[in-house]
């Protein structure tokens, strides 16, 4: 088996063969949401991407230290410096600390996330947190010569930098371009150049959020968190750096611009980045009302689909397009998604009964188990992965027809392979596993009392209602034993 992973780069477009800078060990950092409003399903798709690939890092055996913030400060309504801090505007408009709009989204992000089977990240840290860390990042970059001080802001000096280090080699952007596209400051801004970007803000009189430092009292850029807890917990240069489509310009790009500016190379070695989720072939957008909420989505109160969707139909239905793919969200295509996934839970469901021979088995099994291993070493192809799992499961329903042989270690071999793929690097759940736990006290609790009336019906000599309880029980595999012990009941 070829066991050479595979990235696509962003910083060059290519395709690169994956080898970390430690030995079996691997540091992944990957932006996380600003905490204002709940998690909308285009960042759980960004989430769960990231996921599938921090699972099959593991899977082969590194040792993988996952960073994915929380921007709790610092994120301004446009990417121009400009606009209210989206937390404390939220805060503003409901009359609560910002703190408080933090908790609730944080605790809704996290949330949604465990209902898709998201793995926690090994370290989660926040922007406020991490206040006197960007203050010493800043002053760094400022001993180097690209940042200056302008009543009690700082901003980092592009045009400076890029004279001696390239500018935009990430979104291919050059200066030059950047500099003919960019409107004219209008005598109001205190940046030298429009292309400039902060590094700290002194806080307006109106602004909540505010920490002291030694420029003003104010707040941190949002590029420079992530910059400050990157190198805080992966160091000066890790392995891979992920995020949405949508971060590459000017967030990503401004991150690796402060960070060469003080180490003088290039802070990650593998930049991954998640493409969009549309709806109904439109960009989802709260202001068009194209949008919904993962949380509308599992409980069908929406306007958009007629039916409610699984956590696990919803994660499915991500996982079978390309993590770079644009993916676009429809009633059909989920309903698809939803009868695939059953399907291959069906399939899979019967392994443990398979009947198993005692010849060769009808199915090559290593094969199989290649072009498994070579989807996902091949820039984590999850829906090749699944096709093939499509096709283990054809042979599987074979098996159980009669129609074709397993013998005893192939089927142990297929079981554990599909255990590892399915479960443990694609992260789905039986979701009639987690349905049958969780409700099967209060399902005992009703099967109980309706085998008492049963049994108040068969005294009181009323057994046309004692047979028609029976009868619709077995109609649902619910088989019901009378004994002169009492009324028992088996599920089929």
């Amino acid at each position: 088996m070829d066991s050479t992973l595979v990235l696509y780069n962003s910083l060059n477009g290519k395709k690169e063969t994956f080898k970390s800078i430690l030995p079996n060990h691997v540091g992944m950092y990957v932006c996380g949401p600003t905490v204002y409003s709940n998690v909308h399903l285009g960042n759980c798709r960004t989430f769960i991407s990231f996921d599938l690939i921090f699972r099959y890092l593991q899977h082969l055996g590194y040792k993988v230290r996952y960073v994915r913030n929380i921007t709790d400060a610092g994120h301004l309504e446009n990417d121009a410096d400009e606009g209210e801090d989206r937390i404390a505007k939220k805060a503003r408009l409901e009359s609560i600390e910002p703190m408080e709009v933090v908790q609730r989204y944080t605790v809704d992000f996290r949330d949604t996330m465990a209902q898709f089977n998201a793995l926690v990240p090994s370290i989660e840290p926040t922007a406020t947190g991490h206040i006197v860390e960007q203050i010493e990042l800043i002053k760094e970059i400022i001993e180097q010569g690209y940042a200056y001080e302008v009543n009690g802001s700082v901003y980092f000096d592009v045009i400076k930098f890029n004279k001696d280090i390239p500018y935009g080699k990430l979104s291919g952007r050059n200066i030059e371009d950047l500099i003919h596209n960019t409107r004219t400051l209008d005598g109001q801004s205190d940046k030298k150049n429009p292309q400039d970007f902060a590094l700290w803000k002194k806080a307006e009189p109106v602004h909540i959020m505010r920490w002291p430092s030694p420029w003003s009292e104010g707040f941190p850029g949002w590029h420079l968190e992530c910059t400050a807890m990157s190198t805080k917990y992966l160091g000066s240069q890790f392995d891979i750096h992920g995020g949405g489509m949508d971060l590459k310009f000017p967030h990503h790009e401004c991150e690796i611009a402060q960070a060469e500016s003080i180490h003088k190379k290039s802070p990650v070695n593998y930049w991954l980045h998640a493409n969009m989720l549309t709806l109904n072939g439109k960009k989802m957008a709260k202001s068009t009302g194209n949008n919904i909420l993962p949380g509308e989505m599992f409980s069908g109160e929406n306007s958009i689909f007629k039916k409610a969707f699984s956590p696990m139909t919803v994660r499915f239905f991500i996982l079978q397009a390309h993590y770079r793919s644009i993916v676009d969200l429809s009633e059909s295509a989920l309903e698809a998604s939803e009868k695939g996934f059953q399907r291959l839970i069906d399939g899979i469901s019967k392994l443990e009964r398979l009947p198993i021979g005692d010849k060769t088995s009808d199915f090559d099994l290593v094969k199989w188990k290649n072009k498994c291993y070579a989807a996902m070493n091949d820039d984590f192809n999850s829906p090749l992965l699944i096709a093939h799992l499509f096709d283990a499961v054809k042979y599987i329903n074979a098996v159980d027809n009669g129609l074709q042989q397993i013998n005893k270690d192939d089927l142990k071999d297929l079981s554990k392979l599909i255990n590892d793929f399915f479960f443990d690097v694609l992260g789905l759940l039986n979701e009639d596993d987690n349905n049958k736990e969780n409700g099967g006290v209060q399902l005992d609790g009703a099967l109980n009392l309706i085998l008492e009336l049963r049994n108040k019906a068969r005294a009181s000599k009323d057994f046309e209602t004692s047979d028609l309880i029976r009868d619709s029980l077995s109609e649902l595999n619910i088989q019901i034993n009378d004994t002169s012990e009492g009324t028992t009941f088996k599920i089929n």
